[in-house]
């Protein structure tokens, strides 16, 4: 198995920027951000996904974890609930947002448990998506977060969905994603997140110089600042690597250490290793 370089830490196997399957939403930045993308991302075996029985309970829920602490956007979607299931699955998504990091199996279980009591509710399915990606279930993650795009969920999912295509060994569908009417839709990080993507299915495909051209298409700007900069430089010093380009890899290196202001990546570490 190839290490996984791209997202910044050699032997992370999930993405450091992450979504909040429906606890309390994080700032609009850190929402839904593919995982590692580009040469040497890592294809960590699917977990097996077992029969999952709709009445399900799920874990039990930390007893300082209140409905109220879910993001108000989501506990509207949840009015069609009654007062008891409502309360129930807030307060499942909360845990999952809570577990996402430390623990995303645990995260996923809560997301599951939430489905089994409102499978019918897009920001449901969209965190059983998001914690099933960072568990490394692309299939899994795929199907959940199509059917919350399917029922109007108004998260940029796209960069999420095209990746998960790549976990599943169609790098040429991410690509084709990436050329749809709602790839042109999006703008900022959203768009720099789905450029990572694209660059890195171009890579899976063997295409080097291409995922160049994605990831400098328009041209990179040193200046910028912040984990999304960062990660996108730091992709970029990658294939510049991978081209055997070492000069140019750790000049661009150099630029996503400056740019890593939160240290999502480890781009002082190849730094040193370059220098």
């Amino acid at each position: 198995m190839s290490e996984d370089r791209q997202g910044g830490g050699r032997d992370e196997r999930r993405p450091r920027r992450t979504s909040n399957p429906g606890g309390p939403r994080r700032p609009r930045d850190q929402r839904g951000a593919p995982r590692a993308s580009g040469p040497n991302r890592a294809r960590p075996t699917q977990p097996k996904t077992g029969s999952e029985n709709p009445r399900f309970d799920g874990p039990p829920i930390p007893p300082e974890i209140e409905a109220k602490q879910l993001a108000p956007e989501i506990r509207g979607e949840l009015t069609t609930l009654d007062r008891y299931t409502a309360d129930a699955v807030a307060r499942h998504l909360v845990a999952a947002g809570e577990l996402l990091e430390e623990d995303p199996e645990a995260a996923l279980a809560h997301a599951r448990a939430a489905r089994a009591r409102s499978g019918r509710i897009a920001a449901v399915r969209e965190a059983v998506g998001i914690a099933a990606y960072h568990c490394g279930d692309w299939a899994q993650a795929l199907a959940e977060l199509r059917a919350a795009r399917r029922m109007g969920s108004k998260s940029p999912l796209l960069p999420l969905i095209a990746d998960c295509e790549r976990g599943v060994g169609r790098p040429e569908r991410a690509i084709e994603l990436a050329r749809s009417p709602e790839a042109e839709q999006l703008t900022g990080d959203d768009a720099d997140e789905l450029k990572m993507v694209v660059a890195g299915a171009r890579a899976d495909l063997g295409q080097l110089e291409q995922a160049l051209a994605v990831l400098s298409t328009p041209q990179l700007d040193p200046s910028r600042r912040g984990s999304t900069a960062a990660r996108l430089f730091y992709a970029y010093a990658e294939t510049l690597l991978a081209l055997d380009r070492r000069q140019d890899a750790l000049q661009w290196f150099l630029n996503a250490a400056a740019a890593d202001l939160e240290g999502v990546t480890d781009a002082e570490d190849r730094v040193t290793e370059l220098s």
